[in-house]
């Protein structure tokens, strides 16, 4: 499969470089905000491929789709405990 990279090897090394160079704060805010970005994409593609969920259920089949049904189905139980489903 070819590789779907857009950036030059030069750039790529400029970045690596960057990042090796950063401050571990600096380094774990990069990390935390690319998987934030990454939930959100997740969540936005569940949404459109099911247009009529609601948010919660979007959330609810996002933990199934990533951490399993089983743990959806528990979160999915503790939510209707709480009238919050």
């Amino acid at each position: 499969m070819p590789e779907l990279n857009d950036t030059s090897p030069e750039v790529e090394e400029k970045q690596i470089q960057m990042l090796r160079k950063a401050a571990t704060p600096q380094r774990f805010a990069r990390a935390r905000s690319l998987s934030s970005t990454v939930i959100h994409l997740s969540r936005r593609a569940i949404g459109r491929s099911q247009p009529s969920l609601s948010e919660r259920e979007i959330k609810l089949e996002f933990i199934s789709i990533h951490y399993g049904k089983e743990l959806a189905e528990k979160v999915k139980q503790i939510l209707i405990e709480k009238n919050q489903l």
